[in-house]
């Protein structure tokens, strides 16, 4: 699919207010809600990780059996977005420069030059990431962090925005790589697309009864490059209180201390946290933080990060309870703890207004 060209890290993108949602990610996620589910049935929750993640520049990693429209979610995102898509399906041959690019001799010209791999578009999708070697999963790693590749010694930076959506299959074991803990904890989110309730499967055989061939090319741009970059704006204003910071930290610290695990989960969990939780404020129409937006993010952003023991793998503790253990054991700030108005700089912060008083 072709959208709007991008524009490039490190180089004018459009302005603010150049979208026609303006800088409004309430306005932003209903737009792309209500657009994808002309297409998807029951998949609210993945919508909305899908748009948090865009608004922080983050990456998912979605996993689920086959035919729960993984990829049909993320070309659907990418079209009503107006984003740039690229699907890449991953086999145990494939080469780290069949996805970023090699140099490629010319002999009209005499001279190599560059061709650019499908890594150079706004959204790109690794389908069935844990078949292609350890080796050519980690050509995402410097694009997935650092927004740019590196082509036999040349650095290109990739378009603005950017984003990775892989997908696997947790049941099949043949032929598969596990992804290593510097990937995995690349990724912002882990999803789970479980297949759908009796209800919704129904509305879907309806729905594509009367329309066999409904999909993507069904659905229409709603949000354009220049709402995504403002609406970036308004996220990186919302405020998060002194407490819910401390909440934040104490879940993160909580699990590398957790007997069920070897290694806790990274400092890049930690800020996975804050970024996701101010998206999830601003997409629900609030300036500020509050608790349960952390609590929600809890499973997408730890479930793939921890890495248990021995004893917990041994008597087969998903992690997921783990996690689940861990929040129930952290207590979160009360009401009178969490500021909806920033603290000026010098105060301190001990003293937050109670928004009940206000």
């Amino acid at each position: 699919m072709s959208g709007s060209d991008p524009s490039v890290d490190g180089e004018p993108g459009p302005g603010p207010g150049s979208g026609s949602l303006g800088s409004d990610p309430e306005a932003v996620y209903g737009a792309l809600r209500a657009e994808m589910e002309q297409v998807l049935v029951g998949n609210e929750a993945a919508i909305e990780h899908l748009t948090i993640a865009l608004l922080t520049r983050g990456h998912l990693l979605i996993e689920g059996v086959p035919g729960v429209a993984k990829t049909t979610l993320a070309n659907l995102f990418a079209r009503t977005t107006s984003l740039e898509y690229r699907r890449i399906q991953m086999t145990p041959d494939i080469l780290p420069a069949d996805i970023t690019g090699t140099h490629v001799y010319s002999e009209e010209t005499g001279a190599f030059s560059i061709q650019r791999g499908p890594i150079f578009a706004n959204l790109v999708v690794a389908d069935e990431i844990n078949r292609a070697t350890p080796k050519t999963q980690s050509a995402l790693l410097e694009a997935m962090q650092e927004r740019r590749v590196t082509i036999e010694g040349e650095t290109l930076a990739l378009p603005r925005p950017f984003m990775v959506v892989a997908t696997q299959n947790p049941i099949e074991m043949e032929g598969v790589f596990a992804l290593p803990e510097a990937q995995r904890d690349r990724f912002q989110f882990k999803l789970t697309i479980d297949v759908p309730s009796r209800d919704h499967e129904r509305e879907l055989i309806d729905r594509f009864d009367d329309d066999p061939e409904l999909g993507p090319d069904d659905v229409s741009q709603v949000v354009d490059i220049g709402d995504i970059l403002t609406s970036r704006e308004t996220v990186s204003m919302v405020h998060v209180a002194p407490a819910v910071k401390a909440y934040i930290v104490d879940i993160v610290d909580a699990t590398r201390s957790h007997p069920d695990v070897a290694y806790g989960a990274s400092p890049r969990a930690t800020l996975a946290f804050l970024d996701g939780a101010k998206a999830r404020a601003a997409i629900r129409g609030r300036e500020y933080v509050i608790p349960d937006d952390v609590k929600a993010l809890a499973e997408p952003v730890l479930v793939h990060r921890l890495v248990r023991s021995t004893d917990a793998e041994l008597g087969d503790v998903a992690p997921v309870e783990v996690v689940d253990d861990v929040v129930d054991r952290i207590d979160p700030p009360g009401a009178a703890d969490v500021s909806t108005e920033p603290v000026e700089s010098g105060a301190d912060d001990d003293s937050i207004p109670d928004p009940s008083q206000s």
